[in-house]
């Protein structure tokens, strides 16, 4: 992902729109799972932060052109994806592991060690 931290420079405001990625988050005992789909978004202008307990995707989207040609109709208003997920403190944010293929994102944040289920030794009295 790139290195360029979410800030409130690059950060839209209320009269830039920015489309809305879709995304799944699955949960399991370890941790959650995260896929976002962003379309037309290179790797190099890809954006992800965790601060303060909240997560930040944002994303510009390139539609290349083959040379020569030029663009008479583009149904993308927005050529900005951008969503804010807050974090529960039982997911450990110095853990979040990202890969990025096909336009999908997937983001891995596993459970503190405190929130993990733990099996109880019983002792014999």
């Amino acid at each position: 992902m790139s290195d360029t931290p979410v800030t409130k420079e690059n950060t839209p405001s209320r009269g830039d729109a920015a489309m809305v990625p879709p995304v799944d988050v699955i949960e399991d005992a370890s941790g959650i799972t995260l896929y976002a789909d962003l379309p037309g978004v290179p790797k190099d202008r890809l954006h992800l932060s965790v601060d303060s307990g909240s997560l930040t995707i944002a994303g510009d989207v390139v539609l290349p052109l083959a040379e020569g040609l030029e663009s008479t109709r583009a149904e993308i208003d927005q050529p900005r994806y951008w969503r804010t997920f807050s974090l529960s403190r039982e997911l450990d944010i110095d853990k979040v592991t990202a890969e990025f293929s096909d336009g999908v994102l997937t983001l891995r944040i596993p459970k503190t060690e405190q929130a993990l289920p733990r099996k109880i030794e019983i002792k014999v009295a």
